[in-house]
This record gives structure tokens, sequence and C-alpha cells, in this order.
């Protein structure tokens, strides 16, 4: 199997895709450990006297929104700017170390003993950092993806980097419980206690940074062979990147499209799991374990669909339908979560395996569709783009989410205040998804109207 570069060469690349994207992904798995590690762990935040820590709801939505702190500051964009100018090497190795940083930061504030506050701001400071680190590195990686697997299997590819790195999610959801024990009321969980799953991310992302310095030594020589660059560095004109472009990508209408459908797709997603035990218990009427079990099924679905779905779409295309059908389940999870028939367990199950679905769907078909309306030259900023307009989401939402539990559950341990601040935030989560549904809608109009660009034709050549 051969692999054909931008000046027409081609070279044995089978092997060698495949061991790239071994190192690709562990990065990511480790940096979706990382930033999912609290996320059933949610309801310990409801009783902060019963942390050493000291953090409340609140508290703990406030440290969730600062992954994206930066990125909307502009960080996101800047940087994405620089991976186009500077390349994937040096600027993602510079952001896979900030990652790493970031997450020493957060640790040693989990286990620093200071007051709350002081803790929680120094955790928020590493968790900006982190944040800013794991989407620059996210777009480091998708951009590669997308560089060594154009006009092959690139939906599988980035399908099968997505669903390990969501196992990344599913690790976190299974192991933080575990290493952060339930405890009867009246007893502390300590700081050393909260902070197992921080110590168990952060060694995860130092493996990563090992494996990603493996990647970009490949990378280096596939650059060489495919005389993107000389053997001097020197990059050719039409490989070079240009102020003028990021005009035109953000006039590009189904590029704005994809990232508006991003950002609301997404939240309705991840910020949920943030927050997804607080939800899933009360309403359904399950203890720990059980929710546990129930918010993991998420990954678990995406480990199994995404690379299938991919595969999918390279072959068959119709990628903007996939995106709606996906769109369309994702809403419908949150109106069973909001108004299924209280404390039965099964609906939960069902919204949550319609909540899998829709997250294999649209990923698998979103993410291989930008590369197809932009030149591989903005690819670094039309990512970053994407990635900034989702983090605008990914910052507020957490934090009016949290709000909502601190101000609704003011009585531990009473049933009917949780349910009632589970049902709010579920407002929150729907109408982002009917706002992701008409976006969909949108844009596989345009689509329509566009055959040229051949959005929805398949990816395999």
């Amino acid at each position: 199997m051969t692999l054909k570069t931008n000046n027409g060469k081609t070279f044995k690349s089978s092997t060698l895709c495949w061991i790239a994207l071994a190192c690709l992904v562990v990065p990511m798995f480790a940096s979706y450990f990382f930033d999912d590690m609290f996320s059933t762990l949610s309801h310990i935040f409801q009783n902060p006297g019963m942390l050493q820590l000291g953090w409340d709801s609140a508290d703990y939505g406030f440290y969730a929104g600062g992954y994206s702190f930066l990125c909307v500051c502009g960080g996101l964009v800047i940087c994405g700017v620089l991976l186009d100018m500077f390349g994937v090497r040096l600027i993602g190795s510079i952001f896979v170390g900030l990652m790493i940083a970031g997450a020493v930061t957060v640790f040693a504030a989990l286990i620093s003993g200071l007051n709350p506050e002081i803790s929680l701001t120094i955790a928020y400071v590493g968790c900006m950092l982190f944040g800013l680190g794991s989407e620059i590195a996210g777009v480091a990686v998708t951009r590669s993806i997308a560089k060594w697997f154009k006009g092959r299997n690139v939906a599988l590819a980035m399908g099968l980097q997505l669903a390990i790195a969501r196992l990344g999610t599913a690790a976190a959801f299974i192991l933080a419980p575990v290493l952060v024990a339930q405890k009867p009321a009246g007893e502390i969980y300590t700081l050393a206690e909260t902070a197992r799953p921080a110590m168990l991310g952060l060694g995860l992302l130092l493996a990563g940074g090992i494996l990603w310095a493996i990647f970009v030594a490949m990378d280096s020589a596939f650059d060489r062979n495919a005389g993107i660059v000389t053997r001097k560095g020197i990059v050719r004109e039409e490989d070079r990147f240009k102020f003028s472009d990021i005009l035109k990508v953000l006039t590009n209408p189904r590029f704005l499209m994809i990232a508006f459908l991003c950002v609301f797709f997404y939240c309705c997603i991840i910020s949920f799991k943030k927050f997804g035990t607080s939800i899933v218990i009360p309403r359904f009427g399950m203890d720990v374990d059980s929710a546990k079990w129930m918010i993991t099924m998420i990954p678990f679905f995406t480990v199994i669909f995404t690379p299938l779905f991919g595969a999918l779409v390279d072959k068959v295309g119709k990628a903007t339908g996939w995106m709606l059908v996906g769109a369309v389940l994702v809403l419908a999870s949150h109106l069973i979560m909001a108004f299924a028939p209280q404390g039965i367990a099964f609906y939960g199950y069902l919204a949550i395996s319609l909540l899998g679905i829709g997250y294999s769907l649209v990923p698998s078909a979103m993410w291989p569709t930008v590369p197809k309306i932009i030149p591989d030259r903005n690819l670094g900023t039309a990512y970053s783009l994407v990635y900034w307009i989702q983090n605008m989401g990914m910052l507020l939402v957490p934090i009016f989410v949290g709000m909502i539990f601190r101000n609704m559950v003011t009585e531990a341990g009473n049933r009917t205040q949780e349910i009632t601040a589970a049902v709010n935030a579920e407002y929150i989560f729907i109408g982002l998804g009917i706002a992701a549904v008409t976006v969909a809608v949108s844009l596989m109009i345009s689509s329509r109207k566009h055959p040229e660009l051949e959005i929805d034709m398949p990816n395999k050549k």
C-alpha cells in the first residue's frame, strides 16, 4: 500500500501510518483521562463538609470551566496560527509540554493543603494551562492524521483516534470511584484520596509525552520523503502559511456551520459528563456504582461505533446526513433524561445509549469534512478556530450547571432538591441539542447546493 504526497511522490506507508497513529493516540488518551477524572465523582462536591479539599459543586464547575478559559481568550486561535506557521513538530511539542505542566499544577493544588479559595485558584490556573495545551495537542494530532492518511481511510483513522482517546474517559469514569472510594456520612475524603485520579492521569500524560517525541521523529522523515521540506528544512512556497488565509477560513459558510455544530453538540455531551452522576443518580434512582457504569457507557459506545461509522463515511459518504442523525439522537437523549418517568433505570440506560451513538456519529463525519473545505496549509488554523468556538460553550456551560446544583441543592441528601436541579440542568442541554439539530439541517442544505465541494462524497479514493 502506498501514500500519495503533495508533489505526486509515493512511498510505502501502511505500517508507518499505523505506527504514527499509535504514537498519537496515547497523549490524547491521557488528556481525556485527566480531563474527566472527577466526572463520576461530581456528586461528592455536593457535600463540601466531607472534603478536606473544601470545594462545593459551584467550585467544581468553576474549575472544570477553567479548561476553556485561555482557549476562549484567544490562545487557541493564536496557537493554531503558530501551528500552521511553524509546524506540528515544534508547536505541538510545546503544547504537549504545556498540557503536562498544567496537570502538574492541578495535582499540586489538590495536595497542597491550602485553604479552598487558594487551592481552587491554583487548580484553575493549572486547568487553564492543561486545557490550552490539550486543545492545541488535539489540533496537532488531528492535523497530523489528515496529513498522514490523506486520500485513504482518513475518517477511519480519525475515528480510531477518537475511540481510543475516549477510552481515556471510560478509564477515568471507572477508575476514579475506585481510587476515591465512597464513604459513609461523617467521614472525610483526605487530600491524598481526592488527588489519586490526578496522580494516575499525570503518569499517563508523561507516557504520552514520550510517544509524542517518537512521532516527531517519524514526521520529520515523512516531510523529507514527501518533498514538503528540503533537507535544509525549507518549506515549499505552495505549502507556506499566509495570514490572508485566516479571513478566507472565517468567511467560509460551511466552516462556520461545522464550528457552530461543534460547540452546540459537544456541550451537550462533554459538559453533561462533568455532572453525569449528579443527574442520573436522582433522576433514575441509582446508587453511585450503577451510575458510574451508566455514564461509562458513553465512551464505550464511541469506542465501538466511532471507527465503524468512520469507515462507513470513508466508503459511502453522506457526512451531513450522519451529522444530522447524530444531533437528533443526542437531543432525544436529553429529552428522555428530563421527562422520562422518575426513578426507572431503563430510561437512563436508553438515554445514555442514544447519547453514545450520537457521540459516535457526528465526530466520525464532522472532523474528516474540514480538510474537504480548507486547504492543507490552513488546517491548524481551521481546527483551532473550531475548537475555539467549541470552548466558549465548554467554559460557560459547566459554570451555569454548577450554579444550578449549588443554588437548588441546599440540603445534603434531599432527593427532591437533587431531582429538581437535575431536570433544570437538562433544560440547558435540551436547548443546546435543538441548536445542534438546526445547524446540522443548515449544513445538509448547503452541501446539496454546493455539490462541487464533495462534502457528502466518500473520503476513500
